[in-house]
């Protein structure tokens, strides 16, 4: 390929490329927050690298919130520090961090057009007039809402009101956004439908978002990664296929979609090993208790004790044989609600690959040398 006059060699320029460390545009070490005797954050250790979208998931009092607080510079690390772009702002107060935070609510003001929500922070930092009106115009076409600007956030959708929001932190172009649960007001199918929105911006924008929520499905369908929170603790750090398909603790394999945990008795009777070890639901097969197994696949009987039409799936729950249960889920291509009751109570052979048995930490800390 040709740059600047210069022929360069495009496979060694696309591996010098991929050699290169991603760059980190937040780095915490070490942080924790104290409120009181409790502590809400112990000990975390996180990169969020440029341009990514990371998620921070957790149920209710797990720490997502308040660690996106410290990093908006809304709350003060008990200890640790906090770092953005390589810079030490730990003590620096919101407004010195380059930053903007997204909240649940909106926070947009009722007696302003939209064009002057947006436009509000430029003014606040004295932007010139004919940049305000044209970086305005810029992040208004970002959030598909060219044509909105003269109206009031009354006059909008919840979805609407939630781009406005975007808008206005994106209008000044920081190196990091932070957004705390946006879309948690929203209806099902404007959350979902907004999902797919917020993640498209991202890509077009290129800014690095960190994004809360304790919805499961919410991270795994927007996320290059996802940072799952417990008690405090930071329990599991990657891509959404490993956060699911590899969880390394207990707390994981079970928040983070549905699982299924092979234990004790159990574990040594159907795997032939002890510890704690997950499989997904659709990852087993539901056959007559008499079926051919292959030999190189794992498989237990049991009886179903209930099964649910969901409409698109059937769920069975199985107690096994050796003890202990099995949830399998199977995709309902010829099954219908009449079927259902048929299963219920009936032998079964559940069978699955080997390659979908995980070990998982029982202990709900991840082995050492993680994030």
């Amino acid at each position: 390929m040709r740059c600047e006059g210069f022929m360069v060699d495009a496979a060694h320029a696309v591996g010098a490329l991929a050699e290169q460390p991603r760059r980190e545009a937040i780095r915490l070490r070490g942080l924790r927050k104290e409120f009181g005797a409790v502590v809400a954050v112990d000990h975390i250790d996180l990169d969020v690298y440029d341009g990514e979208f990371l998620t921070l998931l957790g149920p209710s009092g797990s720490g997502k919130t308040t660690v996106l607080r410290m990093i908006a510079g809304f709350e003060l690390p008990t200890a640790g520090h906090i770092e953005l772009g390589g810079v030490d702002v730990t003590n620096r107060p919101p407004f010195d961090r380059d930053v903007n935070t997204v909240f649940q609510d909106y926070a947009l003001f009722p007696h302003m057009s939209v064009h002057d929500n947006v436009e509000y922070g430029l003014r606040v930092r004295k932007v010139e007039r004919a940049q305000r009106r044209r970086r305005v115009a810029e992040a208004l076409e970002s959030v598909r809402l060219v044509g909105y600007g003269d109206r009031r956030p009354s006059e909008l959708s919840g979805g609407q009101r939630q781009r406005v929001a975007l808008a206005r932190a994106l209008v000044n172009s920081p190196k990091v956004l932070l957004l705390d649960e946006p879309l948690g007001a929203l209806d099902l199918k404007l959350r979902e439908q907004m999902q797919v929105e917020l993640k498209a911006i991202q890509r077009q924008v290129g800014i690095t978002f960190v994004f809360v929520t304790h919805d499961q499905e919410e991270a795994l369908t927007m996320s290059d990664r996802i940072a799952v929170f417990h008690a405090g603790r930071l329990e599991q750090v990657g891509p959404p296929a490993d956060v699911y398909e590899r969880p390394q603790t207990e707390f994981v394999a079970g928040f983070v979609g549905t699982s299924n945990l092979l234990r004790g008795d159990a574990a040594l009777a159907v795997l032939g090993r002890a510890g704690v070890w997950s499989v997904r639901p659709e990852k087993i097969r539901v056959l007559d208790e008499s079926a051919a197994v292959d030999a190189a696949d794992r498989s237990a009987t049991g009886y179903v004790r209930d099964v649910v039409y969901v409409g698109d799936v059937t769920r069975f729950v199985v107690e096994l044989d050796a003890g202990g249960q099995l949830v399998a889920v199977q995709q309902n291509l010829e099954t219908s609600s009449s079927d259902v009751e048929a299963f219920r109570s009936r032998r079964v052979r559940l069978v699955w690959r080997p390659v979908h048995e995980f070990e998982v930490n029982a202990t709900g800390i991840p082995p050492a040398g993680d994030e």
